[in-house]
């Protein structure tokens, strides 16, 4: 906690909202690029086996 207040007194909480929702978005958004990648591989397969 004493680690947020340290960041939130030295650049802003401006800055620190846009870092935190960075962090969380990216971790959406790896999982959504795994998604797609295994969805790929799926139709791909299924092709092949046509």
């Amino acid at each position: 906690m004493k680690e947020f207040q340290t960041f939130i007194s030295q650049f802003g909480f401006q800055t620190f909202v846009a870092a935190f929702l960075l962090i969380r978005v990216e971790r959406k958004l790896d999982v959504l690029n795994n998604t797609l990648i295994h969805m790929m591989e799926l139709i791909a397969n299924k092709n092949i086996n046509n």
